[in-house]
């Protein structure tokens, strides 16, 4: 006997949306079977057409915790999370305090995320300057990889690498890398501005271009995994196509609000929008998705990053004082299978963007996916309702999000993380570490 059996006749499986049974046990996937198979089952659950997905993963996630709290913590966002189809997230190492850029900084932040995940998480470890000696053995305590910025990060005590410093980064450890990339000396100093238009011209594309011929320099110049955050500039894609023709180990990821919002639709004074890299306009976006479509572009995640209302500067509206970021865990799901599929899109292409590739970025096996064997994180998803965002039901620390008032297709009926329901009431999330660490 099996502990549980989903049925749905719209299961994302390995071969793709079908009718199927997914039987659990002792949390793992141990069948997929035809939608009527027969199957002695502790737990039955019939979806109807409720579409049975694996769980999301989001690789790009800023909890903050410990040091700013008041912006967002490990209770918070692993409840967003799995509200949002998500099972498995890996933590940014900023903008907690300490940043986790060495050994010991791990360790405070596992003391302070310890029996209050609601998923699974992973960390991400920070690279500095000044911290080359200490990456190594962040890499073997588990971490997935080291982000490191170009441009000045928004925290001081997380400072940007010269692409020298990147470079030696890189050669200290064979690990990914995922780099913020912007170009300092391509970037304005934003005016003091209600005006949306003012703060986008502050960081034009030329930044992100520069900053990604700087990262494929680096790869280029030491055969490291170089890994580009959530990518803006559409005029940078030419730089990643051709790095990988030649067969360098470079990827990328964008994020729902550059696929989905437009700049020229963006209100004076709402800060809520803001973020950096920024978002631009329509026809970038159409770019971002036909690189998408193409694989260029690897993944969507949230670049989770929440502040205080406070922060936003919704007073005055202010975009150069208020603070970039976008609070979207919750919501990322929805939010791209609205605009995947009036673009033709299926269920099994936001799976593969949204789960299997971030999964297989840093090399979570047992994550993303619907097959025997792997960890039994689903999620019962209703592709054809629709509901409209109310801020107040986001479980997100600060409810401030830009999709507020916006219609969105799918709604996400229920989470199962390694078979057992997410309710946001008992945490079981475990630590995730990399394999081998």
């Amino acid at each position: 006997m099996v502990d549980l059996v989903l049925r749905s006749r719209r299961a994302v499986v390995a071969d793709g949306e079908r009718p199927a049974a997914v039987s659990v046990a002792g949390g793992r996937i141990v069948a997929v079977d035809d939608h009527d198979a027969r199957v002695d089952a502790a737990e039955e659950v019939d979806l109807g057409d409720v579409a049975l997905l694996p769980g999301l993963v989001d690789t790009h996630v800023h909890v903050n915790e410990p040091g700013r709290t008041e912006w967002e913590g490990f209770a918070t966002a692993t409840r967003a999370a799995a509200a949002g189809g998500v099972t498995a997230i890996v933590d940014m190492p900023l903008n907690s305090l300490p940043p986790t850029v060495d050994v010991d900084a791990l360790i405070v932040k596992l003391a302070a995320a310890r029996g209050q995940l609601h998923v699974d998480v992973g960390f991400w470890g920070g690279a500095i300057p000044g911290n080359v000696g200490a990456l190594p053995a962040l890499h073997a305590a588990g971490v997935y990889g080291f982000k490191a910025f170009l441009a000045d990060s928004g925290v001081p005590e997380f400072p940007p690498l010269s692409p020298d410093q990147l470079e030696e980064a890189l050669r200290a450890v064979d690990a990914q890398f995922v780099v913020h990339a912007e170009d300092p000396g391509h970037l304005h100093p934003a005016a003091s501005s209600p005006a949306y238009a003012d703060f986008l011209a502050s960081r034009p594309p030329d930044a992100e271009h520069a900053a990604v011929a700087t990262a494929i320099a680096a790869a280029r110049a030491t055969g490291r995994r170089v890994h580009i955050l959530h990518l803006s500039a559409a005029t940078a894609l030419p730089l990643i196509e051709r790095a990988r023709a030649d067969g360098l180990p470079v990827t990328a990821e964008t994020c729902p609000h550059y696929l989905t919002l437009d700049a020229a639709h963006i209100p004076a004074g709402a800060t809520e929008f803001k973020c950096c890299p920024p978002i631009r306009d329509a026809a970038n976006a159409d770019r971002l998705w036909a690189a998408l479509a193409d694989g260029l572009i690897s993944c969507v995640v949230s670049d989770h990053s929440p502040c205080t209302p406070e922060l936003k500067r919704q007073d005055t509206g202010d975009f150069a004082a208020a603070w970039g970021g976008i609070a979207s865990v919750q919501l990322g799901l929805p939010v791209v299978w609205t605009a995947a599929r009036a673009r033709g899109h299926t269920l099994a292409d936001v799976v593969s963007w949204m789960a299997r590739r971030p999964a297989e970025l840093v090399g979570l096996a047992g994550k993303g996916r619907i097959a025997v064997g792997a960890d039994a994180d689903l999620v019962a998803f209703d592709p054809e309702a629709e509901f409209t965002v109310d801020p107040v039901r986001l479980h997100h620390r600060n409810p401030v999000t830009p999709y507020a008032g916006k219609v969105l297709a799918g709604v996400v009926r229920t989470t199962w993380l390694r078979g057992r329901t997410v309710t946001g009431d008992a945490p079981r999330g475990v630590f995730l570490t990399r394999e081998g660490s």
